[in-house]
């Protein structure tokens, strides 16, 4: 049996799927890790775990014993964007991965801003600088650890990183480079204005290829790693965002799907780099061949109702494993009970500062309007209507671009709450389509070996087999007058208080 592994290291878990060449899902594992949090603004981890958390899910996969390693393949590999982990010669790593929330290169942003300003956003799709792209952190470590840098061989990706332990070959691919500010998204090399501006030798940057390339083939030493056969073939899936979007079927122009993970983004697929200046919307390089998408993306989307239930849903927590249940799904049951706009109750969700369209790294999250009546539920519910509002505020600006938005396909850990996605729909106005299959990283990882492998002539007919709609939510009628005035007034508050957190 010919059977397809998707491995997607994300920013809190590793997850591993394996699927048939028809697009069934036979088994999926994840395992968790905790981020470090030294000081202000500072969110690293020891690269290390990254491995070792992919060593744990693909075992954990083999072990029900109904798949075997002689039956993997092909192996997809696809990751977060904008993390850095710097290594020697060997790939291991001599620093600890400053991962894209951390926002500790401010400086070092501001001073790219007065270089490159005025053409970044024509060469990388991106709108502004900021501490969260790569190369602000590498300037980072070479200013404030130079002994480091100077012992750095390459500055890698997490995706990179892992391929490295697959392959042994540094080897990245534009959909997960260009957002590292260093990648020029429309000759599709590395940024020679970037790097001379760092300092930086292109060198010391990993080999450039395509997404859905072979990055190379299972080495005997990580084969008797992960209890795997040696040789099989690796494939570059790309950023989490892109590969997700092909894993949603999201690979024709104008189509739109969205992911609440840790984060929020926003996927519409584009035939050329449509970098309009008067919109600013982030673009990237699909995971396609040849195609683009607008990625609006917002720092912190699930991570804020994460953060909402490690501070506050103890009593939630326990509940749960008393009785076997998932504690978001009684934190959502609790939002449920709240009315559409929480009684006046609305947050702002920046918990590691604003990202699209704000662009502000120096917000921070706000719940404004309650009261003696407002209760738990209430502040549960105001974590949900944030994140929508975000999306809303992000579509309204790819809408501003001439794109007609039809339908969003959700995907992402946020997909699986009815009632999240019933929000998203009246705050936004706009059906919601989920999937058959959720894990549109992994899928769409799959979706990539399978076609690498010449299973199927095309992508477009490999995602005809390999991906399935589910369910469709429409708008409530009654909801989208009173989201409206709510959403108005949450725009206002993110204009109000913008001056005050850059002060």
């Amino acid at each position: 049996m010919d059977l397809l592994l998707g491995i997607d290291i994300g920013t809190t878990s590793v997850k591993a799927g394996v699927f048939s060449v028809a697009g069934e899902c036979l088994a999926v594992a994840h395992q968790d890790y905790a981020l470090n949090t030294p000081a202000v603004d500072q969110v690293e981890i020891d690269a290390e775990i990254y491995w070792n958390a992919t060593i744990s899910v693909v075992k954990q996969i083999l072990n029900p014993g109904n798949i075997t390693k002689q039956d993997i393949v092909g192996i997809g590999v696809s990751s977060q964007g904008e993390t850095l982990v710097a290594v020697d010669k060997n790939g291991i790593p001599i620093f600890p991965a400053i991962v894209w929330l951390d926002k500790r290169a401010q400086k070092q942003a501001k001073e790219l801003e007065l270089h490159l300003g005025e053409i970044v956003y024509a060469h990388t799709g991106i709108p502004e600088i900021n501490p969260t792209w790569t190369a602000c952190k590498i300037a980072w470590l070479k200013e404030n650890h130079p002994d480091v840098y100077n012992e750095v061989d390459k500055f890698l990706l997490v995706q990179d990183f892992i391929i490295h332990r697959l392959t042994g070959r540094f080897i990245t691919e534009g959909s997960i480079s260009c957002t590292t500010m260093l990648f020029d998204i429309v000759s599709q090399c590395w940024w020679e204005d970037a790097y001379k501006a760092i300092g930086l030798d292109p060198a010391r940057l990993a080999e450039i290829s395509e997404p859905g390339e072979v990055a190379g083939k299972l080495t005997v030493k990580a084969a008797a790693t992960l209890e795997l056969s040696s040789g099989i073939p690796v494939i570059l899936g790309g950023m989490d965002q892109a590969v997700g979007a092909v894993g949603a079927g999201n690979i024709v122009p104008e189509m739109v799907s969205e992911t609440t993970g840790g984060a929020l983004a926003i996927q519409v697929t584009l035939t050329r780099p449509d970098i309009d200046p008067t919109q600013q919307v982030p673009v990237y390089l699909h995971s396609v061949p040849d195609r683009y998408l607008f990625v609006p993306v917002c720092d912190t989307g699930g991570m804020a109702l994460q953060w909402f239930r490690d501070v506050f849903g103890t009593l939630e927590e326990e509940q749960a494993a008393k009785e076997g249940k998932n504690v978001y799904d009684l934190l959502t049951d609790m939002a449920g009970e709240v009315s559409a706009g929480c009684e006046g109750l609305i947050m702002l969700p920046h918990l590691m500062g604003a990202f699209s369209p704000e662009y502000n790294s120096q917000a921070r999250g706000s719940f404004i309007g309650f009261t003696l009546y407002h209760k738990k539920n209430h502040f549960t519910r105001a974590v949900l209507e944030a994140v929508a509002f975000m999306l809303r505020r992000n579509l309204d600006l790819i809408q501003q671009s001439g794109i007609e938005i039809k339908e969003i396909r959700s995907t992402g850990g946020g997909a699986a709450s009815q009632l999240w996605r019933q929000i998203k729909a009246d705050v936004c106005q706009i059906p919601v389509v989920t999937l058959q299959n959720n894990d549109t990283a992994l899928l769409g990882d799959a979706i990539l070996v399978a076609l690498a492998l010449g299973f199927y002539d095309s992508l477009e007919e490999a995602v005809q087999q390999m991906v399935s709609p589910a369910e469709k939510i429409l708008p409530i009628p009654g909801n989208g007058s009173i989201y409206e005035k709510v959403f108005q007034n949450y725009c206002q508050l993110n204009d109000i208080l913008d001056p005050y957190f850059r002060s």
